[in-house]
């Protein structure tokens, strides 16, 4: 599935980028593609931002990532990704390319100082798609970030242009109808398009009938030749013959009515986001004219429960599943039962959209999902319907908090990633609305920042905890699990300063719940605080006054279980290997016991940091690539940064110094993702570096810095595949 974080998952992305696969063909925009390529090619002089403008539907992303796929070999450090339709509003559009960057949000430095530092150097491509509905941020995040790195390539899609200093605007026009063949390179692309879309719906012209294709000709120059339009238009020859799609296009195309009733079939609706669609203050009405219509004469087309679900898929960002949709726009006349068919049937229209990735998903194009927003707004159903969403994900949050300690705790990891868009978009909500309850909108923080903060996503978590907790709520097990949580996501940054204070407060807040598992948790807060910041035999105070009790499936049993870890950790750094093995022992014990894998990894990196003190080389080397392999599989790059240090000096002692410096590399390579190195440890970092000067001084500065090099320059998936396997 896709990765939020930096690697490759499943093998679905490579060294060059994130550029999805290509699902259909490419039809036309020859000179388009020519002039893109030249204005991307990293040796054709300065680097100016490349905007691509156009209407909605005229097919900017499309060319777009044609471009950048045709020059992808010329930018070794990748061509990069990042949509910001799920965004929705204005937002945080530096994050969103970070995480497509798969930096993802371990920093607590400002967003741009992460990215300018990983980019620094490197030759790559950074494509921002959609930035019509954020534009001043846009703007505002490519200035700042160009004024770093004035080498960087940057190629936007937008509606409207940014007006950035020295940005070259590539108006796109929609696909020419008519021409002069031989003379016009895309002489009826608009034609070409729609024929070949008509045979995949079973609806061939073919090549000799005259009539189809003058018939053909009308339609495509009815449609203005916008791709989209073209599209969808030829998805109604499922159950259309030419000729009556023909006369249907223009019975419906030549005016917009007004909406006297939102409930009316085919009623086109009034001024709305969708006026989005002109692409600068220049365009002529009639292309989004001709759009809007198109999109409302296949909404007319539909069937009303059709329509009735198309505007309730509206509320979803970055992708659903049929059961999502089953939960969330069930309701009224549209019964859970028909959910599946009305899909289907919206799938076979093009409304809809299979995932090119992930199987079993489906997705929206933006100016389908913005017409689809009218209507549920037109209906009166917004609210309501995004309300369902938000309880929706609301109710997933707190069900992965209830069974991560358990066996599936992989299987909710990968589903937090692929819902990730949905979960920030329910959270955003929750926190936005004016009438909600704050100890649901806590509690809902809560479990979605305890999830963020295991699967990685350690900067969103912070993010919502911070709001979350900033407002007055009643105390419960919610309100306790955010503030561990937002405390726990200190640690892991290496912020101490805020993880003490968040430790304060968690355990204030469990004594008044008067819970003792609560309390485990925040002691590990305190002492996982202590051991990191040197403070060994207080944390062994702390932890060690921590009651024993059985452990939960639920957050707070993950809570009590690394409460074990940082004993283990306090009594490792301290020097007694004996009783640090002991503790880790029984962690990876009751992982095992629980079936999952997050405290496992941990408690096999402590064990290997005994067998390392206690001169058993292999036993070492072993049990750290054996935590390296738990960490991959749950995307914790800490735990993985960590035991790629510790791998590094268990393989020098080994004498292969060569292996070694390049182990060094990768860990590097995984610290700089996460804040501040060795989470600020200052044993961590000792450590690190009495490796560093071991590997130099039996390697020599030339060869150190050859090997350290190659393993900086490895993706995650290398990396990791290097370090854990030995390839």
């Amino acid at each position: 599935m896709p990765d939020r974080t930096d690697r490759a998952s499943s093998g679905d992305v490579n060294k060059h980028g994130n550029l999805p696969p290509e699902t259909l063909s490419f039809v036309g925009r020859g000179a388009e593609l020519a002039r893109l390529r030249a204005a991307l090619d990293p040796d054709s002089g300065p680097a100016r931002p490349v905007t691509v403008v156009g209407v909605g539907g005229v097919g900017k992303t499309r060319l777009a990532l044609r471009a950048a796929a045709r020059v992808r070999d010329a930018y070794p450090d990748g061509v990069w990704l990042t949509e910001l339709s799920p965004l929705r509003t204005s937002g945080p559009v530096d994050l969103a390319v970070m995480e497509s960057l798969r930096l993802a949000d371990r920093s607590t430095r400002p967003v741009i100082d992460v990215i300018t530092e990983w980019a620094h150097g490197r030759r790559l491509l950074l494509i921002l798609d959609s930035c019509e509905h954020v534009l001043a941020d846009c703007a505002r995040f490519t200035a700042a970030l160009r004024s770093r790195l004035p080498g960087l390539r940057v190629l936007l899609t937008s509606r409207e242009r940014l007006a950035l200093p020295g940005e070259e605007v590539l108006h796109l026009e929609p696909l020419p109808v008519d021409g002069r063949p031989g003379v016009d390179e895309d002489a009826g692309a608009a034609v070409a398009l729609f024929a070949e879309r008509a045979a995949a719906a079973g609806r061939p012209l073919g090549d000799g009938d005259s009539a189809a294709r003058a018939t053909a000709v009308a339609v495509c120059r009815r449609l203005d030749g916008i791709p989209l339009a073209l599209e969808l238009a030829a998805a109604r020859l499922t159950e259309l013959t030419l000729d009556q799609l023909h006369t249907r296009l223009g019975e419906r195309l030549p005016t917009l009515p007004p909406l006297p009733d939102p409930s009316a079939p085919g009623t086109p609706i009034p001024s709305s986001p969708l006026d989005l669609l002109v692409s600068a203050p220049g365009e002529r009405p009639p292309r989004h004219q001709t759009l809007r219509t198109a999109i409302g004469w296949s909404h007319e087309l539909c069937a009303p429960l059709e329509r009735l679900l198309w505007a309730r898929l509206s509320v979803f960002s970055g992708g659903f599943c049929l059961e999502a949709v089953r939960q969330i726009c069930a309701g009224g006349p549209l019964p859970p039962e028909r959910i599946a068919g009305l899909l289907d049937r919206l799938v076979a229209q093009s409304i809809v959209l299979p995932d090119p990735v992930i199987s079993a998903r489906y997705r929206m194009l933006d100016t389908v999902r913005e017409y689809g927003a009218d209507w549920l707004h037109a209906l009166g159903e917004e609210r309501a319907v995004r309300r369902r969403h938000r309880d929706h994900y609301a109710r997933l949050a707190r069900e992965g908090c209830a069974e991560w300690n358990t066996g599936r705790q992989v299987a909710w990891c990968e589903r937090v990633l692929t819902e990730h868009a949905n979960l920030r978009t329910a959270v955003d909500y929750a926190l936005a609305e004016p009438d909600g309850a704050p100890a649901t909108t806590v509690e809902m923080a809560g479990h979605v920042g305890f999830l963020w903060r295991h699967c990685g996503y350690l900067r969103e978590a912070q993010h919502c905890l911070d709001q979350a907790l900033a407002a007055e709520s009643p105390p419960g097990p919610g309100r306790t699990l955010a503030l561990w949580s937002r405390g726990a996501v200190a640690l892991l940054q290496g912020d101490q300063e805020a993880a003490a204070n968040w430790a304060v407060r968690c355990a204030d807040a469990a004594r008044e719940q008067g819970s003792p598992v609560a309390q485990v948790a925040a002691a590990y807060l305190r002492g996982g605080h202590l051991a990191l910041t040197g403070r060994q035999a207080e944390a062994i105070a702390v932890l060690d006054a921590a009651p024993r009790l059985p452990v939960h499936d639920d957050g707070f049993g993950a809570a009590q279980l690394q409460a074990r870890l940082a004993l283990s950790l306090a009594h490792v750094l301290r020097g007694k290997f004996e009783r640090g093995r002991e503790v880790a022992d029984e962690v990876r014990t009751a992982s095992r016991k629980q079936g999952e894998y997050w405290c496992g990894a941990f408690a096999d990196y402590l064990i290997a940091q005994v067998d390392l003190a206690h001169g058993d080389m292999q036993a070492a080397v072993l049990g750290a690539r054996t935590s390296i392999a738990g960490h991959a599989l749950l995307h914790n790059t800490v735990g993985a940064a960590m035991s790629l240090d510790l791998l590094a000096a268990a393989v020098v002692t080994t004498g292969d110094a060569h292996r070694a410096a390049r182990l060094l590399g990768i860990g590097t390579r995984l610290w700089e993702l996460t804040g501040r190195a060795q989470m600020d440890s200052p044993d961590l970092i000792a450590t690190r570096r009495t490796c560093e000067l071991r590997v130099r001084e039996q390697l020599g500065e030339d060869a150190y810095e050859t090997g350290y090099r190659a393993g900086l320059a490895m993706t995650y998936d290398e990396g990791i595949a290097y370090a854990a396997i030995g390839q």
